[in-house]
Formats: structure tokens, C-alpha cells, sequence
């Protein structure tokens, strides 16, 4: 997989230097996963920063990845063995490589006098003499020539004991390297040890949680061997288990983890052997991963990651900048919970936007994060006021942010706070309190927020009272002022309080009538009321609904009149939410979003909408704009590919944000994939059309449902759907096209995103069949005669080729092939003779005929069906002289269908009857037979062999060969048959015994005599009878009495008597039962 690989360098201290690998990818399916190690196991990948950095290029062209790791500023901890490993898939490689690091050589002034230097820079005459750069140099001293050592033919010829001394004297650092590079140079000879047969691999490896065994096998198996670790004795645990089996003594270490990554020792007496332990951690996957945020200014932001594993280590990066405890301050944190991993951030700044990443020793995830101004938000305006002398004024605003200060001003002059004005911030409100209303209070009052460009204005008025005196009647007046806008339009924001003071004027005071829609509104207390003074009139809309909007009318009458005026209360709210939301249309990493504008805008025209986003399953929304939005259709952009999403809207009016729509079905941004490659014609018949082609390049998360075949004729553009459903295959027959027409053909991948491009043949395909002679491929192993035992399958496949289709003729010596336990089946490419169970009748000559029209292809193929051969015939002593024997014998029969390749010849005594082999594999039908021992008759058996193996009969001699005796004459002396009969007598007494109640006994004696004497047991000089509770066994002249559950009653003197013709004896105990102390108290209480 490597085209470049990195190679070993030796460099200065301080210096940079960047190794590089490149692999090709032509070949893989997917992206190459490339790994830097430092050792064995160690991932630099986790040491990312500014001393090491690593850079990763993509060529389209060649498709070749160029991997690069960098080392800045090098340290002697950077000297050592390093190694690449690349992954794909099911495929792997890797390679090695060391760096050295040497010293910085100084650079001394071989001229002392440039050591003078003069202070000042007026000349060279200028200034006094500075002698502190000469104070400062060392002489240079004559260095000796030093000869060239070669350090490796010290250390070969060195004992290793003294490598480390050694490596200290030459400023060897990498220890490790320096025993791996000396194994390779020098070939060691294994110590002969009488102690172990088998001694411990030079290392093993294990996972992190699994299982090992380290196994030796000693010579003595009665041994007692010592495990160490690390030079400390392991003791025998739960973790820690020694087996000894035989000659095998094994040590079982249980869940390893890193503390068992150690150097063991098995020790027996002044014998060891050593072996190294290394525990590989698998690697931590990313389970979850991370979501983008998009946040405003001063929120808090935070970043969850969950691993596969509690306790791993996660690394936080920041546009390639490692996040830790040290360098991160109060601004970030870090949380673990089990196996979730959280990075805060306290309050985000636009100096947080970037992309972040976490990653782990298996696996690594990024998210964005976006971070915009914050907007303020008037939750509710400063209302005008008209106020007369004497009273208090009230100016109050809401705002979103209770952080946010603000300062007030009167007609463009900052208020100061007094005696009279008092100024409050209490959470979101800001208030204004002016206590004995002035004349001279009256003015435009405006309030400020620090820090936004954002302005709140009032008017505060100041109603003069004046009384006139007037001989005559006044008619009443309406005074009304509703401010600018639509004549007599009052616009409530709905939940607001309204409160309406008219002026009225009249003598006498006029009495004054409220009305909604013909309905009269009393002065009772509620949430619509009228409030009456003199020459004020007030009404009050406590909280205001949707159902307060409507037409007003008050009316003022006096004996002198009366007046009327009619007004218009519209109450405005928030719009109701979007409807209707739904995704049109997907792509890669976009998707296309639409809504129906909310059925209600509450009294106020849309001004847009606001959108966000969320993957199926997390709680998470993230806002995708924070200026509205005026258009019902929207294009979200930078999805992730494969991933569910959900979409809401809010709808935007000058009175606030409505609730959200209902979330949208979910959707998936995924693509077409890129066209079929290397579409080619694989075979053109007069009617067919045979094509094959690769997979997209690009796939995609939508995977590929299956393929669409399309052809049309050449010149013309109507393309014709050649099958109804896609085909998951890489390769189709397109059928029933008309002969000798031009053809173009292309082929389109098919998933849920729809039809990707299509791949289209470059030239058109002329229909119509390609004559080719036949021509048989016959195997190698088929070139030569086939040889196969009875009972076996034989199965040949044969390919040919040849077109169009040949027709195939089977032969077996010289005769068409018509055997129905012969089976073949013929194929466009090849044909198949099968049998499933072979006998000798299918031996012979089989021929292959492969013919098209006037051509033709012959194969001859010679089977040979075998079996073990009959026994040997005419098996005969010819001859016998001294100690030897001479056999002859004829062929068997029956051969088993080949060669006979030898015998088998045996030999057995006559007295015991044993054979046992005199000969193997002897060619000829005879033989001589030696050493036999004198004065033993002998018969003799052979048995035939073949390639088969030896016969399952044998042919035995007709005759038998006996060794005469030569000069030896035994008189065996006359038999006396032994009187057996004898009086019984014990040998083996019975003896006293005690034992406890409720368990059962048994005592035993021993007696011999002949005829078998009849045997009595008593107790207490009393026969014991068919007591159930006795058992009385002989075995041998063994005798036993079992006694089932004796009790205190059972105790006593017990007699065996043995009684036959020539006499008696007897035997004699005492059985003493006793009852356990504590099962006696038990009983008392």
C-alpha cells in the first residue's frame, strides 16, 4: 500500500524534521485510517500540538494520500524507533523507521582577537576595550585523533550485563533499539537447559481485560517452579493462577491491564527463563458524537461527547490547538460523567468561533461553533404620561437582559438622581420615579441601554388645571388626544394594561357614559372599568384580550348640552405560529425547507421568521439564523450527510416572537452517488448484449439500492429502459436487441436520493455474434492419468471456450458416454463429469469433444478407479534348516486395479499365537525367515500392499516350520497333586470398636479354609438371624457385618464363627456406641 515510505535520519538538537509517507488508494474502497507510533504502542496522534503536527494531502488525479508528521524543535526524548501503520478495511501495512538525535556543536573563534571588541560604534579607535566575550570563551584545546570504534563488535563480543555501561560510555540512548538491532547482528545460541524441556516465548502479547497463559515445560515433573514479576515473587490469587499438570507448570494472569505490561521470570533452582508481557489497550470508539452550536455573546456553550468506554482519556482541540486544565484557565472546563465528556465554555466570545474537535486513541469528532452579537429585546416600552401637579410619575421599560445597564435623559440632558427622582434596576426592569409632578418636569424622557444602539422615549405632560368663572353655562367637551397615527385608533399590545384619561369640560360637571357595541360599561370594579373624577374620565383595560378589540364610544351631557366621540381599541399580540412546515428536497449537506405563513399575525404584519434545527434524538436546537427571515422557503446548509434532522419555525412581528411550529417529519440530506466506472462490453451474442461495470467512486450515506441498464440506437436519443426493477449485480445481459444494429448502452446508480449521473460507453456496440474456434483448457492435473479410490467423488471441471455456444460430447473408450451413475452438466464456459461414489467400472479413457460447425477441440482424460488388493495365494513352508524358514507364495487375484508394490510377512508361535512383522514392503512372492528360537513351531501369514494401503485379508501358511532341538533331553518329574483341605482359621481378627450412634458401622475379619466353612455371626453369643438391620458379606474370605444406624442398644460383644468338616474357629469385639454430647443436650431440652 506504501508508495513512499519514511526513512531513518539522524538529526541535530533543536532542529525540525518532517517524514513522509504516501499511500496509494486506487485499489481501496475506502479512505486510508494512517497511524504514527512511537515504540510499540504509544499514538502520537494523542500528542498533537505545537511540538509535533501532522498534515494529510489528497491527489484525484493519481489518488495517491501523502501523510506528513513534523517534529519542531527536537529534544534527545524524540530519538527512538517509530512506525506508520495504514488501515483499510481488511487490509493493512506498515513501516519502521529511527531517529537520531546528536548534540549541538558550538562554533569557537579559532582567532583570539576577535575576542577585542571596543565599546561604542563610533570607529575603530572608539571607545574602551571589552575583554567579557574573551572572559567568557574557553581556549580551544588540540584534540587527539580518536580512533573509530565500532561500538556493535564491543557489544556482540560483550556480556549482557555490561549493554548498559557500555551504551552509557557511547551515549546510547534508545536502549530498546540498540537489543533489537543487536538480536538482528547477532545470532545468539539458545542455552542447553536439563531443567526445562520448553522454555518461555521471548514475548506475548495480550488485550487490555483478556486472558494469558505463560507456559514452560520442566524435565522433572515432581519440580517446583517460582513465577516473578518484575524481580517480585507472585504469590497464588484471584488473579494470579498456577497450574501444574505433568510436566507442565503454567501461570494464568485474569483480566490483564496496564500494570501487568511487565518483564515475568519462571525460575527453577538455579535455572530461568524470562519472557515480556505487552498489554494492548483497544481502542476508545466515539459513540456519539458532536452537535454544531450557534450561540450569541456571554451564553454558555457546551460540547458532549460520549465514548465506548468509562474512564477514557478525550482530548479537546481547538483549530489544532490542544484545550488542557493548565493552559485553559477559568474559560473553559472539563466534565466527565461515565462515559460522556463535556467541554464548557463559561461565556462564549467571538474569540471561541472556530471548530472544535475530541478526540480518542480509536476515533475523533468536530463541531462548529458560531457565536453573534446579542440582540436586545423591548419587552415593554416607556408608556407617555399626563399628570397634573402634585402627583407621581412612573416611567417603567422591560428589557431582555437583566445584566444590562442603562442611563436616562430629560430633552437630551442625563437625569440625575434626587430628592424627587429616584431611578431603580431591579432583574429586566428599568423605572424612573418623579415624586410632586412640576411644571418644569415636563419634557421628552428617554432611556439609554449601555452598550447597544437602542433608545426608549416618552412624553411626560403637565395638565394645568384652570378654573374660570363664568356667569353662564358651558356644554360639556370631549378632550380626547389618541397620539399620531389613525384618528381615535388605540393599538394594545395584548396582556398590557390600558388605561385611557379624557379630559372633560363643562359646567355644570357633565355626567359621563362609556359604551362597547351599544352596551354600557359600569364604574364596578373589574378588569374593564371606568374610573370617574371631575373633569377626568378614565377607562381601564386590566391585562387586554383579543376579545377587548372593538369600537368605543363616550358620551358627556349637562343641561347645556352634549358631546360625543367615538374611538377604535386595537389589541396586536404575537403571531400564532408557522404552519405547515415541511422539507422539499434534499442534497449532500443541504436541504430545502417550506411553511405556510401562521394563520393569525396577531394585528401586526410578519416582519420573517427564525429557524432551527435539531438531529433526531437530542434535545439540542440550534438556531440557523438570527436576523428574521421574510421568505416562506429556506435552504439550511452544512447538514451532515446521513443524518436525520428536524426542522421549526418561529414567525417575527413588531410585537414579539410567536411559539414554534410543529416540528417537521423528519429528514436525511443525502445525494445521488457519482456515475458507474469502467462500464465495458463483456460478450455480444446476435440478439444479447453483455455489460460490466465498478461502483460509483462516491457512494455516499444512501448506499446503492441497485442499477438501471438503458440502451438506444445509435444517432438517436430515445433511451429504453432495459430492466423494470434496478439489478444489485455489477453486471447484466441486456436481451432481444435487433441484429446488426448499432447500440449505445449506459448504466445509472439508483438510491433513496434518486439517479446519479450515468456512465455511457464511449462507442457504439455493433449486435451480432463473434466467431471463435473451440478450444479446451484443460487443467494440469488432469494432463496426467487420475487416480482415485473406490468410494470417492470425482468431480472434473473443465473449461473451454468458444463461440457462439459449442455443443459437448462425452466419450469413454472411444464410445458416446451413457452411464446413468455419471453425471455432467455443461455451462457457456465449462462442463462438469461427476460421480458421486467411484467403482473400478469407471475406470477408462474419458473424451472430451468441445465442436462448432466444422471445428472442433478433443481432450483425453485417463481415470483409474482403485482399492486395497486381495490376500496372497499358495502361502507354504518350502524349506527349514537351523533357525531359518523359507516362504514362497503367489500374487493375489485380485490386485485392487494397480501395481502390487510389496508384502507384508509375519510370524507367530504356536504356543502364544501372537504375530508379529518379520518384513515390510518386501517385492518378491518369497522370503527367508531367521532368527526363530529353537524348539518353538512357528506359521507364518502374508499380506499384499498397493498404493491403497495393505490387504484387509491375509494369506496364511498351510504348513508350519518347527525348530528342532539340537542335543537337549529334559525327564520332567512325576506330578503330586497338593491336599488342599484344611480346618478354617482367621488370619485377620476382628477388633474393638467405638463408634457413634445414628451413623452407620461395619467390622470386618478375614478367615481361609477348604471346603468353604460356613460362617455364623453373634451378638452377645446370640445367632443374628434375617435382621434387616445386619449385613453380613463374604468376599474372598473377606468378612464384613454392616450395622445400619447402630443405637446405644446396638453396643455389646460380637462373635464370627467359621465352621466346615475338619473343624472351627471363632472371633470375638466389643462395639462400644456412643452419643455425641451435643445431640444428647439437644434432646434433654
Amino acid at each position: 500500500m506504501f508508495v513512499l515510505k519514511p526513512e531513518t535520519v539522524t538529526a541535530t538538537k533543536g532542529k525540525d524534521i518532517t517524514f513522509v509517507a504516501k499511500v496509494d488508494s486506487s485499489s481501496l474502497t475506502r479512505k486510508p485510517n494512517m497511524k504514527w507510533l512511537k515504540g510499540k504502542w504509544l499514538d502520537l496522534g494523542s500528542k498533537a500540538g505545537k511540538h509535533l503536527q501532522f498534515k494529510e494531502t489528497y491527489d484525484r488525479n493519481t489518488k495517491i494520500y501523502t501523510y506528513e508528521m513534523s517534529i519542531i524543535k527536537l529534544v534527545d526524548a524524540d530519538a527512538g524507533g517509530y512506525r506508520c501503520e495504514v488501515t483499510s478495511k481488511d487490509k493493512c501495512d506498515s513501516c519502521t523507521f529511527d531517529v537520531s538525535v546528536e548534540a549541538v556543536q558550538e562554533e569557537q573563534q579559532a582567532n583570539i582577537l576577535e575576542a577585542f571588541k571596543r565599546s561604542g560604534d563610533a570607529g575603530e579607535d572608539a571607545g574602551d576595550l571589552d575583554f567579557s566575550a574573551l572572559l567568557k570563551k574557553r581556549e580551544k584545546k588540540q584534540q587527539q585523533p580518536i580512533e573509530e570504534v565500532d561500538v556493535w563488535e564491543i557489544l556482540k563480543a560483550a556480556k549482557p550485563c555490561d549493554y548498559e555501561k557500555i551504551a552509557f560510555e557511547y551515549g546510547i540512548t534508545d536502549l530498546r533499539g540498540m537489543l533489537k538491532r543487536l538480536k538482528k547482528m547477532k545470532k545468539v545460541e539458545p542455552k542447553k537447559c536439563d531443567a526445562f524441556l520448553s522454555k518461555l516465548d521471548s514475548a506475548y502479547s495480550v488485550d487490555k481485560g483478556k486472558r494469558i497463559q505463560l507456559c514452560v515445560e520442566v524435565a522433572d515433573p515432581d519440580a517446583q517452579v517460582k513465577w516473578l514479576k518484575n524481580g517480585q515473587e507472585i504469590k497464588p490469587s484471584a488473579k494470579y493462577l498456577f497450574e501444574s499438570v505433568g510436566n507442565k507448570r503454567t501461570l494464568t494472569i485474569n483480566k490483564c491491564n496496564l500494570s501487568d505490561d511487565a518483564a515475568y521470570e519462571c525460575v527453577l533452582g538455579e535455572d530461568k527463563c524470562f519472557t515480556e508481557v505487552f498489554v494492548k489497550e483497544p481502542p476508545v470508539t466515539i459513540t456519539k458524537l458532536l452537535d454544531d452550536v450557534h450561540t450569541v455573546v456571554g451564553e454558555k456553550v457546551e460540547f458532549e461527547v460520549e465514548v465506548s468506554e468509562e474512564g477514557a482519556n478525550v482530548k479537546w482541540m481547538k483549530d489544532g490547538v490542544e484545550l488542557t486544565r493548565d493552559t485553559a484557565g477559568s474559560k473553559y472546563r472539563f466534565k466527565k460523567d461515565g462515559k460522556r465528556h463535556i467541554l464548557i465554555i463559561n461565556e462564549a466570545t467571538k474569540e471561541d468561533i472556530g471548530m472544535y474537535y475530541a478526540f480518542t486513541n480509536g476515533g475523533e469528532s468536530k463541531a462548529e461553533l458560531e457565536v453573534e452579537d446579542k440582540e436586545l429585546e423591548v419587552l415593554q416600552s416607556i408608556a407617555d404620561l399626563t399628570l397634573k401637579a402634585a402627583e407621581q410619575a412612573v416611567f417603567k421599560c422591560e428589557v431582555s437582559d437583566d445584566k444590562v445597564t442603562g442611563k436616562w435623559f430629560k430633552d437630551g440632558v442625563e437625569v440625575l438622581p434626587g430628592d424627587r427622582i429616584k431611578m431603580s434596576h431591579i432583574g429586566r426592569i428599568h423605572k424612573l420615579t418623579i415624586d410632586d409632578v412640576k411644571p418644569e418636569d415636563a419634557g421628552d424622557y428617554t432611556f439609554v441601554p449601555d452598550g447597544y444602539a437602542l433608545s426608549l422615549s416618552a412624553k411626560l405632560n403637565f395638565l394645568e388645571i384652570k378654573i374660570d368663572y363664568v356667569p353662564r353655562q358651558d356644554p360639556p367637551k370631549i378632550h380626547l388626544d389618541t397620539g399620531s397615527g389613525n384618528k381615535n385608533t388605540i393599538i394594545v399590545v395584548a396582556g398590557n394594561k390600558l388605561r385611557l384619561d379624557v379630559e372633560i369640560t363643562g359646567e355644570p360637571a357633565p355626567t359621563v357614559c362609556w359604551m362597547k357595541a351599544g352596551t354600557a360599561i359600569t364604574e364596578a370594579e373589574g378588569r374593564v372599568r371606568v374610573e370617574t373624577r371631575k373633569t377626568l374620565s378614565s377607562f381601564v383595560i386590566e391585562g387586554a384580550e383579543r376579545e377587548d378589540e372593538g369600537k368605543y364610544s363616550i358620551t358627556v351631557t349637562n343641561p347645556a348640552g352634549e358631546d360625543k366621540a367615538e374611538l377604535f381599541i386595537k389589541i396586536v399580540d404575537v403571531p400564532n405560529p408557522p404552519e405547515n412546515v415541511k422539507c422539499t428536497s434534499v442534497g449532500e449537506d443541504t436541504a430545502s425547507i417550506t411553511w405556510d405563513p401562521p394563520a393569525f399575525d396577531g394585528g401586526v404584519p410578519v416582519k420573517g421568521y427564525l429557524m432551527e434545527r435539531k438531529k433526531v434524538g437530542s434535545a439540542r436546537w440550534t438556531k440557523l439564523n438570527f436576523d428574521v427571515y421574510e421568505s416562506t422557503t429556506y435552504e439550511a446548509k452544512k447538514m451532515i450527510e446521513g443524518v436525520l434532522y428536524e426542522m421549526r419555525v418561529f414567525a417575527v412581528n413588531g410585537i414579539g416572537i410567536s411559539q414554534p411550529s410543529a416540528n417537521s417529519k423528519p429528514f436525511m440530506p443525502i445525494a445521488p452517488t457519482s456515475e458507474p466506472t469502467r462500464l465495458v462490453v463483456d460478450d455480444v451474442t446476435d440478439t444479447t448484449c453483455a455489460l460490466k461495470w465498478r461502483p460509483p467512486d462516491r457512494i455516499g450515506a444512501g448506499g446503492i439500492d441497485g442499477y438501471i441498464i438503458e440502451y438506444c440506437k445509435e444517432g438517436s436519443d430515445q433511451w429504453v429502459q432495459a430492466n423494470e426493477e434496478p439489478v444489485e449485480r455489477n453486471h447484466y445481459r441486456v436481451k432481444g436487441l435487433p441484429v446488426g444494429e448499432k447500440m449505445l448502452f449506459r448504466v445509472v446508480a439508483i438510491n433513496m436520493a434518486g439517479r446519479s449521473p450515468p456512465a455511457v460507453l464511449s462507442q457504439a456496440v455493433t449486435v451480432r455474434e463473434i466467431m471463435e474456434h473451440p478450444k479446451i483448457r484443460l487443467p494440469r492435473h488432469l494432463r496426467t492419468k487420475l487416480i482415485r479410490t473406490v468410494g470417492e467423488k470425482v468431480n472434473l471441471v473443465i473449461p473451454f471456450q468458444g463461440k457462439p455456444r459449442p455443443v459437448v460430447t462425452w466419450f469413454k473408450d472411444g464410445v458416446p458416454l451413457d452411464d446413468s451413475t455419471v453425471g455432467i452438466r455443461t455451462s457457456e464456459v465449462d462442463t462438469i463429469l461427476f460421480i458421486r461414489s467411484a467403482a473400478r467400472a469407471h475406470s477408462g479413457k474419458y473424451t472430451l469433444s468441445v465442436q462448432i460447425e466444422n471445428f472442433m477441440d478433443n481432450a483425453d482424460i485417463h481415470i483409474q478407479i482403485v482399492e486395497k488388493p486381495g490376500p496372497p495365494i499358495a502361502v507354504h513352508v518350502t524349506d527349514v534348516w537351523g533357525f531359518n524358514a523359507a516362504l514362497e507364495w503367489k500374487p493375489p487375484k485380485d490386485d485392487g486395479n494397480c501395481e502390487i508394490i510389496g508384502y507384508t510377512i509375519q510370524k507367530a508361535d504356536m504356543k502364544t499365537k501372537e504375530w508379529f512383522t518379520v518384513y515390510e514392503h518386501n517385492r518378491r512372492p518369497s522370503c527367508t525367515v531367521s532368527d526363530l528360537v529353537m524348539g518353538n513351531e512357528y506359521s507364518f501369514r502374508v499380506l499384499s500392499e498397493n498404493i491403497c494401503g495393505l490387504s484387509d485379508e491375509v494369506g496364511i501358511s498351510k504348513n508350519t516350520a518347527a525348530i528342532a532341538k539340537t542335543g537337549l533331553a529334559y525327564n520332567l518329574a512325576p506330578f503330586k497333586e497338593k491336599d488342599m483341605n484344611r480346618s478354617p482359621k482367621f488370619t485377620a481378627p476382628l477388633v474393638d470398636r467405638s463408634v457413634v450412634a445414628g451413623y452407620s458401622a461395619a467390622i470386618s475379619c478375614s478367615v481361609r479354609g477348604y471346603p468353604k466353612p460356613k460362617i455364623i455371626w453373634m451378638k452377645n453369643r446370640m445367632i443374628i438371624g434375617e435382621d434387616p438391620k445386619f449385613l453380613m458379606q463374604n468376599n474372598q474370605g473377606v468378612l464384613t457385618l454392616n450395622i445400619r444406624k447402630p443405637s446405644l442398644f446396638d453396643g455389646g460383644k460380637y462373635t464370627c464363627r467359621a465352621v466346615n468338616d475338619l473343624g472351627e474357629d471363632e472371633v470375638e469385639c466389643k462395639l462400644e456406641v456412643r452419643v455425641v454430647q451435643e445431640k444428647a443436650e439437644g434432646e434433654k431440652k
